[in-house]
């Protein structure tokens, strides 16, 4: 474990963070594209999934190399967070850079747009957070960040509990918690929002995700108002559930909690993923809240994904409103239509998924029937013994790219060798579980 960090902090890190790739020579590093070395993401697997590795491996040795690796993490974290309150998806410390943002250090004069997008904002709080608890609230700037992020985080919240995929500033307007509606309209040419991500988003998880952040920080905080929150979140679930013949939820809706486009790529729709994550979060809302009336959409919604399956037993991201149809897109040069063909679709997207039926009707079961949750796994001597047998003599883990979409889409070509933050964090969290537990 030591080994594996010393080699990720002295050689690898930049300015006490990490972005997603890197050559094995270090020449080359790359997040959501390339990056410079004066740049660092937000975005797992950037630099809150190391921090939170290093934050765990701090627990189960107390060891203060681990502290200290994590703390340089956060201190990176912070110098990015926005004026608008949290994070965007990368930090720019070249205050001329292409990524730079409105931070609140003065250090930054671009764009001040804190996303809730792919977990961005939300890993960055429940790292932050796991450390301040880890070193016992004694670090102010850690502190002030945190109810900072917090606060803007809240003041995020629509009336009816919704949250946007993001902010540069107070958010206002919101309809009354009213349900979900199939649109009067023609979906398909009319009713675009330009600024969609001012509406009432679910895409990318992002209710399970703030659900996260608000349950830890009530839980080390002891403040009633993120309790409030949650309990407001898990009311606006409920409204968004869809009405008959598709109980299911859609990626974002306006104001008249009508499903909308986002992406060109990203029609209204009745969304498979989107739906499943929603289930698990009411499922953990419930729970946590030991409120039974966030079950009661589950039975429905179980049963509209699976009358939804394919064929081969995925399910596609999209079904088409009311008819139910699996929705997908073809592409002409930068140019999207949207059909019901799965022939030849664009590569860079994620159009069928698997299914998580199964695992979704056991959790509800379990919740039912009073059993308790099963113990997380705890890796074995086979396991342990491979991760440290896949080190190199340098402390490093390195990885082969085999084909495929992987996280930011880097332009490489199959038997890329490299070095990867997600893998480091994952084998180092792996050790230190084993370590803690033993």
């Amino acid at each position: 474990m030591k080994r594996a960090s010393s080699y990720y902090v002295d050689s690898v890190s930049s300015h006490g963070g990490y972005v997603y790739y890197y050559s094995t020579d270090l020449a080359e590093r790359w997040g959501e594209g390339k990056a410079t070395t004066d740049q660092i993401w937000v975005q797992v697997p950037g630099t809150p999934a190391v921090g939170r590795a290093f934050v765990e491996a701090y627990l189960a040795t107390t060891d203060s190399v681990y502290l200290d690796a994590a703390t340089k993490a956060a201190e990176a974290l912070i110098y990015g967070q926005l004026e608008s309150g949290t994070w965007t998806n990368a930090v720019d410390f070249d205050p001329k850079g292409e990524r730079v943002g409105q931070y609140r250090n003065g250090k930054g004069k671009g764009k001040n747009f804190s996303t809730l997008d792919d977990g961005i904002s939300q890993n960055a709080l429940l790292f932050l957070m796991k450390l301040d608890e880890a070193s016992g609230q004694k670090n102010k700037d850690l502190g002030r960040a945190i109810q900072t992020g917090l606060d803007a985080l809240l003041a995020a919240q629509f009336p009816n509990g919704a949250f946007p995929q993001g902010w540069d500033g107070p958010i206002s307007g919101g309809g009354d918690s009213i349900p979900a509606s199939y649109p009067d309209y023609d979906w398909r040419t009319e009713g675009r929002i330009k600024e969609y991500w001012d509406q009432y988003t679910l895409n990318d998880n992002v209710a399970g995700t703030v659900a996260a952040v608000l349950m830890e920080a009530e839980r080390i905080y002891k403040e009633a108002r993120y309790r409030e929150a949650l309990t407001k979140l898990g009311d606006f679930l409920l409204l968004a559930q869809m009405p008959e013949p598709q109980r299911g939820w859609a990626q974002q809706y306006d104001a008249k909690m009508r499903p909308i486009w986002a992406r060109a790529f990203e029609p209204p729709a009745v969304a498979s993923d989107e739906t499943q994550e929603v289930l698990d979060t009411l499922m953990t809302i419930a729970t946590h809240l030991r409120e039974a009336r966030f079950l009661k959409p589950i039975p429905e919604a179980l049963a509209f994904l699976k009358k939804s399956l394919l064929p081969e037993g995925r399910l596609a991201r999209y079904y088409e409103l009311q008819s139910n149809k699996p929705l997908y897109m073809s592409r002409e040069g930068k140019q999207y239509s949207l059909t019901y063909d799965d022939s030849d679709l664009p590569d860079h997207y994620g159009w069928k998924i698997d299914s998580r039926i199964a695992a979704l009707e056991a959790r509800y079961q379990g919740i039912m029937n009073r059993t308790p949750t099963a113990a997380e796994p705890k890796p074995d001597e086979a396991e342990v013994a491979a991760i440290i047998g896949a080190l190199d003599d340098r402390g490093r883990w390195l990885s082969t790219y085999e084909g495929g979409l992987i996280v930011g889409q880097p332009n490489w070509k199959p038997g890329f060798v490299h070095l990867s933050s997600a893998v480091f964090s994952d084998n180092l969290t792996r050790l230190s579980r084993y370590v803690r537990d033993r």
